[in-house]
């Protein structure tokens, strides 16, 4: 089991939601975060160096049974890239997913996902 954490520009949510569920993925959670990359460095203004500010993102976690990690990360790498890609269009980030129980049967496992 794999969970699967995309953090994307907010205009391209509703695209990358749509290509997840053309893909057949439809269990998705969705947040809003804040924070910065390689977008902006460090900068002087008038001698004093400025800290760039946190920018708007979204994050998207998905929990997924091995044999679907590719296809979730083609589809949102696909989705969420601007054009011919800019600084900034996102990160995805997969993790080893240990356990999984649904709270309402109880189920683990792949079959809870």
């Amino acid at each position: 089991m794999k969970m699967i954490i995309a953090i994307i520009q907010p205009d391209k949510l509703d695209e990358v939601r749509e290509a997840l569920i053309a893909a057949d993925i439809t269990r998705i959670t969705v947040d809003r975060v804040t924070g910065h990359g390689r977008e902006e460095d460090v900068e002087l203004f008038r001698g004093q160096r400025v800290t760039p500010n946190l920018l708007s993102k979204v994050e998207i976690k998905i929990a997924c049974n091995d044999e679907f990690e590719d296809i979730i990360v083609k589809t949102i790498m696909n989705a969420a890239r601007h054009s011919e890609g800019n600084v900034g269009d996102g990160k995805i980030f997969v993790l080893p997913l240990e356990k999984c129980y649904r709270i309402r049967t109880g189920e683990s496992g792949g079959n809870a996902i």
